[in-house]
């Protein structure tokens, strides 16, 4: 990682004395070169109120450890954030994507927004490249921007940008930014992805989630033709849908964020529009695109059809995302469908993530949210459902070895709900 110039580390430093509410891009827009500065001044974080939608498993620095006086609020989380967490100095605030940027929209603007830019084009706009989920909405209100301008990092296409005369502090360093592998696909992810491609339409408009699975669908489609893409996230499999032609050439192909190692990334900046979070995850932009499908990934479903998204066991490791947003667009969309793509076991096959009853506190999507959920065994088809057929076809899709167990809980469950 590249050093900051020591006039520019004061100078960073000093924009934190003068702030008590801050904003830092997370997602990949978080910029790698401020956690050097702050880790060798923690001493600026003190009283410090930070904010920042943090991703686990992209975002793996806890500021809030820094100083015993310093706050973090933050939107997921993340393994990374447990020391902070359990010390009561990270607070989560479990809202969907859309709600957060009402958040950011409406109440107090921050005194302080670091974000991470291109250099400037000719009309003097820096780019904020292949992150334009949350930082759109926040800079224009804040009081002061900090921005680390990286020649490394790409200019969008297309997508929104801040002028450099609105920059306030600019930090002029060329350094790596956060990439992403998401590893090879097991053979239980692969199956059940496959099943969940023979869903999908030609000519769809296709949202995919983070993580493994949504990951491994997205490869899946490739003998597809005239996909739109309409996500907050793209992948690398998404470089290997355009050069197979499943993507449609003539539609605007729309996401938030591009996640990836560092040629994908460039390669994303110059293919897709990048569109902030009332765009990629707004009700009336989702809804209004026909045959909307979208595919995001659970923890659990339970026999009502209600999916925790947050707790593994009994630790929080994630938060609601944009699940909720999708899923109920899709239900919206013309012709569109929702689906919830998980193998049917954890554990290697000690434990069923088709479970009998969710308690209220991990219900993460509502049963009315609930439409199609995949596992490697199968497809469960819930729309139109009553209780007890529901109940049926989702222990279809769980484990052969975790069904009459399965069967059993239900028989004994009072489902007059």
């Amino acid at each position: 990682m590249a050093d900051l110039r020591p006039r520019d580390h004061h100078r960073v430093v000093a924009e934190f004395g003068r702030a008590r509410r801050v904003y830092i891009q997370g997602a990949v827009g978080e910029p790698l070169a401020l956690r050097g500065v702050l880790a060798a001044a923690p001493e600026a974080l003190s009283g410090v109120g930070l904010t920042s939608c943090l991703v686990p498993g992209i975002n793996d620095f806890d500021y809030a450890a820094l100083d015993a006086r310093a706050s973090l609020t933050t939107f997921m989380m993340s393994p990374a954030l447990r020391a902070s967490f359990e010390a009561g100095r990270t607070r989560l605030r479990r809202i969907p994507y859309s709600e957060i940027a009402r958040a950011f929209l409406t109440e107090t603007p921050f005194d302080l927004a670091i974000l991470q830019v291109a250099p400037p084009d000719a009309a003097g706009l820096c780019s904020l490249g292949p992150c334009a989920d949350f930082a759109p909405l926040v800079w224009p209100r804040a009081r002061r921007r900090l921005a680390f301008i990286n020649p490394r990092w790409p200019a969008a296409r297309s997508g929104p940008a801040i002028p450099r005369s609105a920059i306030d502090v600019a930090i002029e360093l060329e350094g790596p930014f956060i990439t992403h592998d998401p590893g090879v696909p097991g053979a239980e992810q692969r199956a059940m992805a496959a099943r969940v491609a023979a869903l999908i339409p030609d000519g769809a408009a296709v949202q995919t989630g983070i993580g493994g699975a949504p990951e491994a669908v997205v490869e899946q489609l490739k003998t597809h033709r005239r996909l739109r893409i309409r996500s907050g996230l793209v992948t690398a499999g998404h470089q290997i849908l355009a050069a197979a032609g499943a993507l449609d050439e003539d539609a605007e192909h729309l996401t938030g964020v591009a996640l990836g190692g560092e040629a994908f990334v460039g390669w994303a900046a110059g293919r897709f529009t990048f569109a902030d979070v009332t765009v990629t995850h707004g009700a009336e932009y989702l809804a209004g695109a026909p045959r909307l499908f979208t595919v995001n990934s659970a923890l659990e479903v339970d026999l009502f059809g209600q999916a925790n998204v947050e707790w593994r066991g009994e630790r929080l490791v994630s938060g609601l995302g944009g699940a909720p947003d999708f899923a109920r667009a899709a239900l919206r969309s013309d012709g569109g469908r929702a689906i919830l793509a998980l193998p049917a076991t954890a554990a290697r096959g000690r434990i069923s993530r088709i479970v009998p009853r969710l308690e209220a506190s991990r219900v993460s999507l509502s049963r009315d949210d609930a439409d199609l959920v995949v596992t490697e065994q199968g497809v469960a088809d819930l729309r139109g459902l009553g209780l007890h057929a529901r109940a049926a076809a989702l222990i279809a899709v769980a484990a052969e070895s975790h069904r009459e167990p399965l069967e059993r809980a239900w028989r004994t469950m009072d489902v007059s709900v």
